[in-house]
């Protein structure tokens, strides 16, 4: 099996090739600059740009993770080209090359951005379209609704289930990188929905526990 991470250079994405790796496998991280600490890992390095053609990228891979961002310091033009029409793109590709899972990194509020975190609601509201599309577009899919993301060490605690304080909406990308690699190839978790915050629960029992 071969897994294609898009968005591999940023935090979450770095962190997934790591655990892909201690898993024993030997992932393709696509980027749009050189990422020689990924080549050092010894992952198969792909230059692609979500904002340009990418399909070579695809090929030849079973699985795609989807965590790319156009990131806090751009603008609303930035986010609504990778984060929602760069999103689809890839899928549309997948379902041409026939991706067997497509696992998209989404974001807490996607549900309903109306509710969400008003200051990002332009994002949430990228992040929704995005994740209608793929659950429209027949892609065998996971989408992971993770909270506000922390740099802090994994603390192997989740819950599913979404607090009412919002302050209490956080995750480590560390740990939304070990639901990712968990879900992979992983048929329970096929055309599902879990949101994702730190929690007292193992990771499988907190997926089970989901609505």
């Amino acid at each position: 099996m071969c897994t294609l991470v898009i968005g591999a250079g940023g935090q979450i994405g770095r962190l997934i090739i790591e655990q892909l790796f201690q898993k024993g496998e030997t992932p393709r991280a696509m980027v749009r600059r050189p990422a020689p600490e990924l080549e050092a890992l010894g992952a198969d390095t792909v230059r692609g740009d979500l904002e340009g053609d990418f399909v070579h990228a695809m090929e030849g891979c079973d699985r795609v993770i989807f965590t790319a961002g156009s990131g806090a310091k751009t603008g609303a033009d930035k986010t609504i080209l990778i984060d929602m029409w760069g999103a689809i793109k890839a899928m549309d590709l997948a379902r041409q090359v026939g991706i067997k899972q497509f696992v998209m990194i989404s974001s807490r509020g996607a549900e309903d951005p109306d509710n969400g975190p008003a200051a990002i609601k332009h994002y949430s509201v990228c992040k929704k379209i995005a994740d209608d599309y793929l659950l429209a577009c027949g892609l065998p899919y996971t989408i992971l609704r993770p909270g506000r993301l922390l740099n802090e060490p994994a603390t192997g605690g989740f819950s599913t289930h979404m607090p009412a304080d919002k302050e209490a909406q956080i995750i480590t990308r560390e740990d939304v990188a070990a639901a990712c690699v968990y879900c992979l190839g992983n048929p329970a978790t096929l055309n599902r929905i879990y949101p994702l915050v730190n929690g007292e629960s193992p990771l499988e029992e907190a997926l089970k526990s989901a609505d």
